[in-house]
């Protein structure tokens, strides 16, 4: 095993910044403990037994809540959310229940906070955790989930927002 990496950390994270993804809000807590953080490493596990794979930073100010609830909601964001996306990820300084604020959210079954009109909500429950390096892998089996047909994603490529143009969503 190598003790250092083989590639420039500003490299390789250059290199991911290709890689054009659906942007999601992990949520989690309850009332004045509800925290959450924006993500794109987010994908799907198992149909099987539905779940979903989510990378979390453990420095993050989210861990410890996901950590202590173990459950999380996976809020795949449409196109026209992308302000909570900024707020979840804290540019503009805000910590824990304050990313909430500009945005209505209405509570799961399993008492997780869910963005309303988001593209889709992941109901989760932490089944488990991989840590790796400086982050955790959170396996979540699915409980719940509502989707909405009727609204293009938002998406994140090369460190900026995009959206889907007619001439990209065309089937292939």
């Amino acid at each position: 095993m190598l003790d250092k990496p083989v590639v420039n950390q500003a490299a390789f994270k250059l290199s991911m910044r290709h890689l054009a993804g659906a942007v999601s809000v992990i949520t989690v807590g309850e009332g004045d403990e509800r925290t959450g953080f924006t993500a794109t490493s987010v994908s799907s596990l198992s149909a099987d037994v539905p779940s979903v794979i989510v990378s979390v930073n453990r420095s993050s100010s989210s861990w410890p809540a996901v950590d202590k609830y173990r459950r999380f909601c996976v809020n795949v964001l449409a196109a026209d959310q992308q302000h909570v996306a900024q707020a979840f990820a804290g540019f503009d300084g805000r910590r824990g229940a304050e990313r909430y604020e500009g945005a209505q959210w209405y509570e799961l079954a399993t008492g997780t906070p869910a963005l309303a009109n988001a593209l889709t909500v992941l109901d989760c429950e932490l089944e488990t955790v991989l840590n790796h390096h400086s982050h955790a892998i959170l396996i979540g089996r699915v409980r719940a989930i509502e989707t909405r047909e009727d609204v293009e994603p938002l998406l994140y490529w090369r460190g900026g927002y995009r959206r889907l143009s007619i001439e990209t969503s065309a089937v292939i």
